[in-house]
């Protein structure tokens, strides 16, 4: 029932690979039912990108499995939770198999997600540059840690039919199954840009997209293989139920910036404050004139800077947005959340775009990428964090902060790093919090809980004292 994608290294191919299972199986016919696959995908890592098209495609929210962010236990509660009663799991691997967040260990690779939750891996490799060498390769990947169970390749940019077979001659040496054969593929392009992917909301005609890999899964994916691996590794049992969502009693509004501009959010992290007893409401910076209802903001991720010219131009939803937090409305703000609530953003060609202005500080894309686990310490009291609280985020950013920081949030450093390199990050008032370092909540639901609480403390505020 469930599988994980792996690749031998990054590059490989395998978000490609793993859309084209995904699609295949949503278009498949379930055993003995007569409506589509039920089909569940996580990705391994922080990635934001890649789950919108996991998500795209299954029609369900993809959730990111990372012990850094989270916890080998939290992992595991996930899995089993958002496994239960589905048709096929599908896992999505990070960077090389063995490849972990330290650069000195597994951790956080997708070999010790496969360890943790005892499931097989099939070994995605690029073909394009090797025949018997493959073997070797392969050889080395499942031997290299035996509580890591590679069951099969999945043969990627295979040049020709006489390429395939050789290919087939070396892995059959070593007594290794091949799962899939995909040729040279020219007409599947996902474009990109300095982030990685651009997402799936901005790919115009996208169902033509996903029809196109979901012949091109069924085609080259050995589907009686497949289906026999589901069968042996059976059906999921839950370990945990999921705890009844939100609280008895009035909901807690809370506004989610979610459009083009603002899109990279942990679904874990909504589900945490809904359990919490919030009601969340989405909404659109780019395209609402006006604010929602709501007595809190959360800005997440996503690309600002791509649509600063729009965002610079709704004046009217600008001045709603600074007039509310100015009067105290509770403020959560990630990287791009950040960014807009700066004074303005300057984009890649020099120019500079008017933004909310409650952060009095000019943020400028650069050329550097910010990327990595940051371990952070709250500075001060504020509405997710209380002074001294630590914890552990990631960033994932081309831009940064022009002037000295005035009020910063946090003391961070690299989860690995050494003691010299902390450095100050992000900006805070009473009520705001914004900062670089993206959180993942799900196993720290005292966050959200904080959150949703300074946010019903501002909403029991009389009118006018707000």
């Amino acid at each position: 029932m469930s599988i994980i994608l792996a690749g031998d290294r990054s590059g490989t191919g395998k978000t490609t690979l793993t859309l084209a299972l995904l699609a295949a199986l949503k278009q498949r016919d379930s055993p003995g039912r007569l409506r589509d696959r039920t089909v569940q995908s996580f990705k391994v890592g922080p990635d934001y990108i890649d789950p919108m098209f996991h998500a795209t495609i299954t029609g369900r929210p993809c959730y990111s499995l990372d012990t850094v962010l989270t916890s080998e236990s939290y992992v595991q509660q996930s899995f089993h939770t958002h496994c239960t009663a589905v048709d096929n799991v599908v896992i999505e691997g990070v960077m090389g198999l063995f490849d972990g967040a330290t650069g000195v260990d597994d951790t956080a690779s997708t070999a010790h997600v496969a360890r943790l939750l005892n499931l097989p891996v099939l070994l995605v490799v690029d073909c394009g540059r090797m025949s018997r060498s493959l073997a070797a390769l392969v050889q080395g990947y499942r031997d290299f840690d035996a509580r890591v169970n590679v069951v099969g390749v999945v043969l990627n940019r295979v040049g020709s039919d006489r390429h395939l077979q050789l290919l087939r001659n070396a892995l059959a040496a070593i007594d290794m199954p091949i799962f899939g054969v995909f040729r040279r593929e020219k007409d599947i392009q996902l474009p990109d840009r300095h982030l990685g992917l651009v997402p799936t909301g901005e790919i115009e005609g996208f169902d033509k997209i996903s029809d196109r890999l979901a012949v091109l899964g069924e085609r080259c994916f050995d589907w009686e293989k497949l289906e026999r691996l589901w069968l042996a590794s059976g059906k999921i049992e839950s370990r945990k139920e999921r705890e009844e969502k939100g609280r008895r009693g009035e909901k807690v509004r809370i506004a989610i910036a979610h459009d083009k501009a603002f899109n990279f959010y942990y679904p874990d992290n909504f589900e945490t404050l809904e359990a919490q007893g919030a009601e969340l409401i989405y909404w659109s910076p780019l395209k609402d004139s006006s604010l929602p209802d709501a007595s809190g903001f959360y800005f997440g991720g996503g690309f600002p800077e791509v649509f600063a010219a729009d965002l610079s131009a709704n004046g009217p939803m600008i001045a709603a947005i600074r007039q509310a937090i100015q009067q105290g409305m509770p403020t959560y703000a990630e990287c791009g959340g950040l960014m807009y609530l700066s004074d303005s953003i300057v984009d890649f060609d020099g120019r500079a775009w008017p933004m909310v202005g409650v952060i009095p500080q000019t943020v400028k894309m650069g050329g550097r990428l910010a990327l990595g686990y940051r371990e952070a310490i709250a500075l001060t009291n504020g509405p997710l964090l209380t002074q001294s609280q630590t914890v552990i985020g990631h960033e994932f950013h081309r831009s940064s902060i022009v002037e000295p920081l005035k009020q910063p949030i946090y003391k961070t450093r690299r989860y690995w790093g050494e003691a010299d390199d902390a450095q100050l990050e992000g900006y805070y008032l009473p009520h705001l919090h914004a900062s670089y370092t993206h959180l993942h909540w799900g196993h720290r639901p005292d966050i959200a809980q904080r959150f949703v609480q300074q946010c019903a403390a501002y909403a029991a505020q009389p009118v006018g004292s707000q």
